[in-house]
């Protein structure tokens, strides 16, 4: 077989197995328009009864969340409340920012199998938007770092201009928004490139309308000279390894500025690199999930098969047994260390009040899918990666509410909690002395707390519930982020059409022996 992938497709090999020539590929004229004119075809669709109704639910859903947003601007001042808020952002960012991974990846990789599914994780990209739009509010709730709150950010008492001062104190605050608007364009960049000859082909073909000029404007005078593949090539391999590390790096931020730092004795190196793991793996299972929807209920059955499901059901399953490896090492850690402050995060994160959350997290993610896809018949079919995809999901929300919703209660913990806890608290600090704490920077707080000791603060006897507001902004702002891919796939392909072209060139049948053999060559 070696032997055979090394000769092109319009060659004979007589000298081998004379009179058996290599089977034509269907690389022809006719064969590629056949292929554009399919898939123009359901681009043009305006789409089922049933899809503009499930947009209308998913629209709804998400303007009633926007209420729930700006009443939890305008309305809630603890910062202990924004945990469930926190819990969603860091969601919407391990699930819709990891997913387009899943078309980088496996394209540097060149894996012939993501060719029907690259798209339909680089639409993702999009929903950077919303999680933008999320993350705004936690800035205000956010104090600076004259407070006296721990950060990696290094600070001193700055003098000059006023803008020299303001940037020392609000440094963390500057980094995590400019990681996160970077990682948006990187994202939104990577998808332009990629749906630029595709832009083309509808500029070209389909019928006057907005579609087509929306597609002018777009494909950049693309016309699919030598000069333009090279450069979109290129372009794509730059932008796929930017957006892979800045996605580390912007996790990085999220899970030591937005978490971390909020729960004083809380020392763990390997978190971080966690954080960005569970990005990895809520994006495949998103896409999983995403491309199971495209094509059991619309109209790419025969595109995204069963090879799909299967190589990024391997992937699903080494994640999630990479997920254990990465908790059980941090474990470890806190367990034979056996400090006060290190039994309190243990007592918090594990076997406190949200134990509970904790053992359905380790189910959802780890034992379910470990069990469940070490089987042939389960990987190998379409429903069981699509039911463990949910399973990961749930589980990766489970850990996001587990780990901000805990950090962010003894992170807001108010005077009068603390007292009747008996812990110990103060209140002649000045609000620039204030410890391990943090509060939200509003002259409405009239009794300012300082935390002296972690040690001697108890963990907290229960677990936060989420009020009727954090329901409503989960559903809401989940419901946002599928509306708005739903909207882009009436602008977007869904399927990568140019990729499908090029698989024709890659693609052939060989009489070997008594059988025919596929033979997929390898790209550059």
């Amino acid at each position: 077989m070696n032997q055979l992938r090394g000769i092109m497709a319009t060659r004979t090999f007589d000298d081998k197995y004379p009179g058996q020539p290599f089977v034509q590929t269907d690389n022809s004229l006719e064969s590629r328009k056949e292929l554009s004119d399919k898939f123009l075809g359901i681009y043009n669709d305006t789409g089922s009864q049933r899809f503009w109704q499930i947009s209308v639910i998913f629209g709804v859903l998400f303007g009633i969340g926007l209420l729930g947003y700006f009443w939890k601007i305008f309305v809630t001042k603890d910062p202990g409340d924004f945990g469930y808020y926190a819990a969603l952002f860091s969601f919407l960012m391990t699930t819709s920012a990891g997913a387009p991974m899943v078309a980088i990846g496996p394209r540097i990789a060149n894996a012939h199998w993501r060719r029907s599914i690259s798209r339909v994780a680089e639409i993702w990209t999009l929903i950077g938007t919303v999680n933008l739009i999320v993350f705004l509010p936690l800035l205000w709730v956010m104090p600076s770092l004259d407070n006296g709150r721990r950060s990696l950010v290094f600070y001193w008492e700055a003098k000059g201009d006023w803008w020299f001062p303001f940037l020392i104190k609000f440094s963390g605050h500057i980094w995590t928004t400019v990681s996160i608007i970077t990682l948006i364009v990187l994202g939104i960049a990577l998808l332009w490139v990629s749906v630029m000859p595709d832009l083309a082909l509808i500029r070209d073909n389909a019928p006057d309308g907005w579609r087509k000029k929306w597609a002018s404007r777009l494909s950049r005078g693309w016309i699919g000279s030598s000069w333009q593949w090279n450069w979109q090539r290129h372009r794509m391999g730059t932008l796929g390894a930017l957006y892979f590390m800045m996605l580390v790096l912007t996790h990085f931020f999220i899970s030591t500025e937005f978490l971390m730092v909020h729960v004083p004795g809380w020392i763990d190196s390997l978190y971080p690199i966690t954080h960005a793991h569970n990005a990895l793996q809520g994006g495949v299972a998103t896409v999983m999930l995403t491309m199971f929807v495209v094509s059991r209920i619309g109209p790419y059955r025969h595109y995204i098969s069963l090879d799909q499901f299967h190589g990024l059901g391997k992937l699903l399953l080494a994640l999630s047994l990479l997920w254990f490896w990465f908790w059980f090492c941090s474990f470890m850690i806190f367990w034979y260390g056996k400090k006060p402050s290190e039994q309190a995060i243990l007592k918090l994160f594990v076997h406190g009040p949200y134990f509970p959350v904790f053992l359905a997290e380790f189910f959802f993610v780890f034992f379910i899918p470990w069990w469940t896809m070490v089987w042939n018949p389960v990987r190998r079919s379409v429903w069981g990666p699509a039911i463990i995809a949910i399973s990961v999901l749930i589980g990766t929300f489970l850990d996001r509410v587990r780990m901000y919703v805990s950090t962010w209660d003894v992170a807001g913990i108010s005077a009068d909690k603390l007292a009747a806890n008996g812990g110990q608290f103060s209140d002649e600090y000045p609000r620039n002395m204030m410890l391990n704490m943090t509060i939200l920077d509003d002259p409405a707080f009239d009794r300012i707390m300082i935390i002296k000791n972690f040690e001697g603060l108890p963990v907290p006897t229960s677990a936060v519930l989420p009020t009727a507001i954090d329901g409503v902004i989960i559903l809401g702002f989940v419901s946002g982020a599928v509306f708005l891919y739903m909207m882009a796939s009436r602008l977007i392909p869904v399927i990568n059409i140019w990729e499908q072209k090029e698989l024709l060139l890659y693609n052939a049948e060989v009489q070997f022996h008594r059988a025919k053999v596929k033979v997929m060559g390898k790209p550059r």
